[in-house]
């Protein structure tokens, strides 16, 4: 079976995830789940892993949740961050732009250039859409849209003068901030995007209800466990949520939300 925790696992922080999954393998197997593997999965790419038909857990983005991975996955639970800008089970997006931008609003970068990081992601496509839609006009308000493949990447490219601004996952800031200060310090944020749950951990869509409890059960105890405080510490986590059936939905009222104003993808 597969168990993935890529979401934030940056290579300064490998030690403290490989800390926090070593316990939660420990924890699944006390759960009853004796095919847990020995080791996270780090060799797949993640959008695969989220639908592998052997997942036992991943952490995903919430909005391939309520759209292409709806029915065929199961909702665990909900990590809460100790970062700026989350509340609980709740995070943003941070609008960055460079330092020396003389934009200081987001209406100030119509026509500009904007970094994305994937069409499915929450907080690098979704939530940047739902924030300029309207103040879109005709279907566009960038002058042209890149893709990145990433919040790393996006941040680069606006330092770097390949992009002018985009949307940056607050808990990945907080982290690349404390661990890798020289990728944040050339910008600067003129605004965040609208609040929203955050990254959710998951499981197959076969798995029964009894197992879903044994999963949340082991993600609770490994979140408890004392000796694992530094390096939850270092990962930001503060704590774990199960959130109510729904919770989720805001995500797709956004895409909604924007599509009511003509604005159905980030151009």
């Amino acid at each position: 079976m597969l168990v993935a925790l890529q979401m934030y696992d940056l290579p300064e922080l490998k030690w403290a995830t490989d800390a926090l999954g070593a316990q939660l393998l420990i924890n699944l197997r006390r759960a009853g789940f004796p095919e847990v593997p020995y080791g996270l999965d780090r060799e797949g790419d993640y959008k695969a892993q989220w639908s592998h038909p052997e997942l036992l857990l991943a952490q995903t983005c919430g909005y391939p949740l309520v759209t292409m991975l709806q029915g065929q996955v199961r909702y665990l639970a909900t990590p809460c961050y100790a970062a700026p800008h989350c509340a609980g089970p709740r995070y943003c997006s941070l609008l960055v732009v460079r330092a020396d931008d003389p934009a200081d609003s987001f209406a100030d970068l119509r026509g500009r250039r904007a970094a994305i990081t994937r069409p499915y992601s929450q907080s690098g496509y979704n939530a940047l859409r739902h924030a300029v839609a309207p103040l879109a006009a005709g279907g566009r308000f960038f002058g042209e849209v890149i893709e990145t493949g990433g919040h790393g990447a996006s941040l680069a490219a606006v330092a770097e003068g390949g992009a002018d601004v985009a949307a940056i996952d607050a808990v990945t800031f907080a982290l690349l901030e404390r661990n890798r200060p020289a990728a944040t310090r050339p910008l600067k944020t003129i605004g965040r995007t609208a609040s929203a749950p955050g990254l959710p951990y998951i499981t197959r869509g076969a798995a029964s209800e009894q197992e879903v409890e044994r999963l949340r059960q082991a993600l609770a105890e490994t979140f408890a466990d004392p000796t694992l405080g530094e390096a939850r510490q270092a990962l930001l986590i503060a704590g774990l949520e199960v959130l109510d059936d729904g919770a989720y939905a805001v995500l797709a009222d956004m895409e909604r939300e924007a599509a009511a104003f003509g604005y159905a993808e980030v151009a």
